[in-house]
């Protein structure tokens, strides 16, 4: 019996290794997680919520808050499963349980901060901050808006997931009526005096101005064939 147990540890014992390793991978070091920062595809996503990350986030960042489930679901459904994927909070915890929905949902590279920036602080390192960025009034704004022609005004930001899968469509836009409106983006991520004042509930978001007066609004992914026909009609 002894022969016979004895050759069952040892299998078991290796799988229990390789587990082992497993669990360590997906939490990694500030040193290391900076360093898989600088590789070429890597997704960066903070999941913090937005005031948190409005006080200092790290560089090229996407945000979606873990704790309002809604909102994290709509925003990490426009990330590249197949990709590396950096995951980071204030302590680690969050992230580790975001990180942990994830893969369950199909991403194949999930990789947590260990101790979240309260680690990478006391590492050293630095994190950005939008503090400091005047806030744009709605004067301002309207001032901005061209009498004649046609506008297109986009809420949105860097650190937001559906707003960086409407890039191809603006892009495409751009090039296929240019010259025949203006565009106007707005940091959604600053300037939320300015959404509030228009009612802006949520980024990305739309609104059409043509000679002035607003034609048309919308929030959330755009097809190309909606914008160009608000733009045209």
């Amino acid at each position: 019996m002894k022969q016979v147990s004895a050759r069952f540890c040892v299998p078991f014992f290796y799988l229990f290794l390789l587990s082992f390793n497993a669990v360590a991978q997906d939490e990694i070091s500030p040193a290391e997680f900076s360093k898989k920062m600088t590789v070429s595809g890597i997704q960066l996503l903070d999941v913090r919520t937005a005031a948190e990350f409005k006080s200092g986030h790290l560089q090229h960042a996407l945000q979606a808050d873990w704790l309002r489930k809604d909102e994290f679901t709509e925003r990490t459904k426009y990330l590249d499963k197949q990709k590396p994927l950096l995951i980071y909070c204030a302590s680690g915890i969050r992230s580790a349980q975001a990180a942990k929905m994830l893969r369950e949902q199909g991403f194949t590279n999930v990789q947590n901060l260990e101790g979240g920036l309260v680690a990478w602080k006391l590492a050293g390192n630095k994190v950005e901050t939008s503090d400091n960025i005047l806030q744009l009034s709605l004067e301002t704004y309207k001032q901005s808006i061209p009498a004649q022609g046609l506008v297109l005004v986009e809420f949105g930001a860097d650190w937001c997931p559906p707003c960086q899968a409407m890039l191809p469509v603006l892009d495409k836009l751009g090039k296929d009526l240019k010259g025949k409106y203006t565009p106007v983006r707005i940091d959604g991520g600053v300037h939320t005096d300015l959404m509030k004042a228009l009612n802006v509930p949520a980024i990305p978001f739309f609104i059409v101005y043509k000679n002035g007066k607003e034609t048309w609004r919308k929030q959330g992914v755009v097809t190309y064939e909606d914008l160009k026909a608000q733009l045209m009609n």
